[in-house]
């Protein structure tokens, strides 16, 4: 039984910072690459961030320089700490393993807002 568990998403304000956490369990986490998506209002869920087993990462264009997506694979967790939030990061954030067809999370809501 896969499970995908997302957690650290709260209200923040413009210019803050969040650490989320992704708690992966029902599969070797450690040989697959990760990411973090997240969904707005309206939108479709779109890619925020990829971690492949060892470390290397790729960014999208609108969190590159403000995100850090990491990952320890003795814990099976994966992280995104993020800075210099903006309103228009808020979302729900998911995690997930792109080569995998595993059901999605509940999510963590990230509100940025003043």
């Amino acid at each position: 039984q896969v499970q995908l568990v997302e957690s650290g998403g709260g209200l923040v304000q413009p210019g803050g910072s969040l650490r989320l956490s992704c708690a992966a369990s029902g599969f070797i986490f450690s040989i697959y690459t990760m990411g973090w998506y997240r969904q707005a209002p309206g939108k479709q869920r779109e890619l925020v961030a990829h971690i492949r087993p060892f470390g290397a990462t790729n960014y999208s264009d609108s969190v590159k320089g403000r995100f850090t997506i990491s990952r320890d694979n003795a814990k099976n967790t994966m992280y995104l700490q993020m800075n210099s939030l903006k309103p228009e990061d808020t979302a729900v954030y998911y995690c997930h393993a792109p080569s995998r067809d595993d059901p999605w999370g509940q999510g963590t809501q990230v509100t940025v807002s003043s």
